[in-house]
């Protein structure tokens, strides 16, 4: 329970600097930006998946989280979200170093998330301009200070980024308080464990753990993939899916609950599928 208890705490402490610089960006857009300024800047995003990408291989949950709330505020589009949650690693990379894994394995499985996030990212933005009609147009968000009626928006740019911060971070640190609990009682370890004995259903299930957000997932399948449980498909199956506190952030953040379920969804499937794909094709 004191292992629980100091791992959210630690892991909501990482987070403090990069929901902050996040939040200050879209007060600041919020409050001091025109409408036009905000729309050249999302329009200039085109490259955005493929930035995305190459930042979520960071070790570092809180660029998903960061992700999320530059989305809520509308500064990023929705296939630059997908590219950073797709790619985010989290504790994969520092725990295959420090098990002496090969350097062209790691080099393996981080390209090959920078390549799914990229193509996946582009997809969906290509994809959002074709079901929402509004090519170049950026799509309408709420005011944060609005949306969630604290009313800090009077009080600067500065007071209320911090007032946005330390609630979001209250909120992840007793969800993942009831994550890591839920996943000691349940035992999750064990049940995955049981993975490799369904066949065709590896990847699958394995997506699933990877979508639970907290960090403890990507640490948990990177271990089974390392004993030899699982097998690669599987283990880019829940690395692809596992976007850290990411999707927590975007659910408290963003009041569209269609895209949020729509970002959800693409993030499954399209992680489930590249990981049978990748498992197919042998590149580990």
């Amino acid at each position: 329970m004191r292992e629980i208890l100091l791992d959210c705490i630690i892991d909501c402490l990482k987070l403090l600097p990069f929901l902050y610089l996040s939040y200050l960006v879209v007060e600041y857009a919020e409050h001091k930006m025109s409408r036009k300024t905000k729309e050249m800047i999302y329009r200039a995003g085109k490259a955005g998946p493929v930035l995305g990408s190459l930042i979520g291989i960071i070790p570092q949950c809180g660029f998903s989280a960061a992700a999320a709330g530059l989305f809520a505020g509308g500064m990023v589009s929705p296939g630059t979200l997908l590219a950073v949650f797709l790619s985010t690693s989290d504790e994969m990379l520092p725990i295959m170093v420090s098990e002496g894994i090969q350097p062209s394995v790691i080099v393996k499985i981080l390209g090959v998330k920078v390549v799914v996030a990229t193509v996946v990212g582009l997809a969906a933005d290509f994809a959002a301009e074709r079901i929402l009609g509004r090519r170049n147009e950026m799509p309408e968000h709420p005011d944060m200070c609005e949306h969630e009626h604290c009313g800090c928006g009077e009080h600067g740019i500065w007071y209320s980024a911090l007032n946005h911060t330390l609630q979001t971070a209250v909120f992840l640190f007793l969800i993942s308080l009831a994550i890591g609990f839920g996943m000691e009682w349940f035992g999750v370890s064990g049940a995955s464990r049981g993975i490799s004995k369904l066949p065709g259903a590896e990847a699958v299930l394995s997506g699933l753990v990877g979508m639970i957000p907290n960090c403890a997932a990507s640490v948990l399948i990177t271990q089974l993939f390392l004993e030899g449980i699982l097998s690669s498909g599987a283990l880019f199956a829940g690395l692809l899916c596992g976007a850290g506190t990411g999707l927590l952030v975007l659910y408290r953040e963003n009041p569209d609950k269609k895209m949020n379920l729509a970002i959800t969804a693409a993030l499954y499937v399209s992680g489930t599928l590249a990981g049978m794909i990748v498992g197919q094709l042998g590149i580990l």
